[in-house]
């Protein structure tokens, strides 16, 4: 059976079981992840080091394989979250209310 060929696209990946371990500290998933570098946007740093969210979707292949699927998941603050919807000023009312 061929090993399954990565087809990058932004900010996506997979994780698959290793079928056959080397060693026992071998690891138990191997994958790639393609990140968007040139937009760093939206990426938290701490203490110099880049933190990337990641998300995963169990999925599976062609051929029976279960794996995960990853997306990054951009990291939004706080601070530049949606802002909340602004209540009408009395002004902005209409006054053609008949009474």
């Amino acid at each position: 059976m061929d090993k399954p060929k990565f087809k990058p696209y932004p900010d996506g990946g997979s994780l698959r079981a290793t079928k056959v371990k080397k060693s026992p500290t071998s690891s138990d998933y191997w994958g790639e992840i393609a990140v968007n570098l040139n937009d760093t946007t939206n990426l938290r740093t701490e203490n110099g080091l880049t933190i990337i969210k990641i998300n995963g979707w169990k999925k599976v292949d062609s051929q029976g394989s279960t794996y995960l699927s990853l997306a990054v998941n951009r990291f939004v603050p706080s601070d530049q979250s949606a802002p909340a919807p602004q209540k009408k000023a009395s002004a902005d009312f209409d006054d053609d209310i008949p009474f």
